[in-house]
């Protein structure tokens, strides 16, 4: 807002502000910026048509280009099995929601328990430290494959034999152990100041948790707990190879009766309808979230 040469600021109405007018030097940043952002977008423009157009030219004139789109993309047995592919996608929606909720409860619970100081906790913390590194060093097929079958091979009636629920427990035992370092880092980052203040205020041991370091933390690790949702949506197709009929197993039965893989790419692109918005919604939290730290810095 301009000031006057008394120093006082001119009101809304002021004709001050109505003759102000950019100076020269201003005007002509102006017309540099607008000339580099042409420039730049001309230089995308064409590094872009000539790698895509490169690749292209490359596939076409492939000697197998014919049958690799044949075998993959036979768009019209593709929609002729989409519905049952659609079907057994709402069976990985129903995994995500399930295992996200238990994965939530789980992995606070060990990040609370591995960042407690209560030295009756120790043992619990040994436990929680081992389990996050175990399960967070073996890949999830193999998880999948010991609880799927291990645990039927128990033979105990007091132990679920569903393969569905079997599944879901074995993707929520990995992704506890990585959502549980997520959040224990987050509450790592809160200022042990925020403990303090909260503390001398009159807050106990759990209020000053439950208000002033897990709100901090959660914003703060948002964007990474959004990667792990996004990866925990394709991770669930895993569960196919216990049997569960989700859109990976329809595929593949489908794919089994015509030798056509087609509907493993209508598989592929059900999962990219769901995955590529919760990525650009997770980039564009994370760039509000540079933003705000970057804002409260210079403040």
């Amino acid at each position: 807002m301009a000031v006057s040469s008394e120093g006082a600021i001119p009101e809304k109405g002021d004709s001050t502000l109505a003759l102000w007018q950019p100076s020269e030097l201003e005007i002509a940043r102006r017309r540099i910026r607008t000339q580099q952002n042409r420039r730049n977008t001309a230089i995308a423009t064409f590094s872009s048509i000539a790698v895509l157009g490169t690749l292209t030219v490359i596939f076409m004139n492939s000697p197998g280009a014919k049958s690799l789109t044949d075998t993959f993309f036979a768009w019209a047995y593709g929609f002729e099995v989409l519905p049952k592919i659609i079907l057994g996608f709402t069976t990985n929606l129903l995994l995500t929601l399930i295992a996200a909720s238990c994965v939530s409860v789980l992995g606070l619970t060990l990040a609370l328990t591995r960042t407690s100081r209560s030295p009756a906790l120790t043992p619990f913390r040994i436990l929680a430290t081992i389990y996050v590194d175990v399960f967070r060093g073996v890949p999830m097929l193999l998880v999948i494959l010991l609880v799927g079958f291990g645990i039927p091979a128990l033979r105990l009636r007091a132990l679920p034999s569903n393969v569905m629920i079997l599944g879901t427990a074995a993707v929520v035992i990995t992704y506890s152990a990585y959502v549980a370092e997520v959040l224990r880092s987050g509450i790592l980052t809160v200022h042990p100041s925020q403990r303090a203040a909260a503390r001398s205020l009159g807050l106990t041991n759990f209020q000053t948790l439950r208000h002033v370091v897990l709100p901090q933390a959660l914003r703060r690790v948002t964007p990474p707990l959004l990667n792990d949702l996004v990866s925990l949506i394709k991770d669930t197709g895993l569960v196919s190879i216990l049997g569960v009929t989700d859109a990976i197993r329809a595929a593949q039965i489908s794919s089994s009766r015509s030798f056509n893989y087609t509907p493993y790419v209508m598989a592929a692109l059900l999962f990219l309808l769901v995955t590529i918005p919760l990525t650009r919604f997770t980039d564009r939290t994370m760039r509000r979230a540079i933003e705000r730290q970057n804002a409260q810095g210079m403040a």
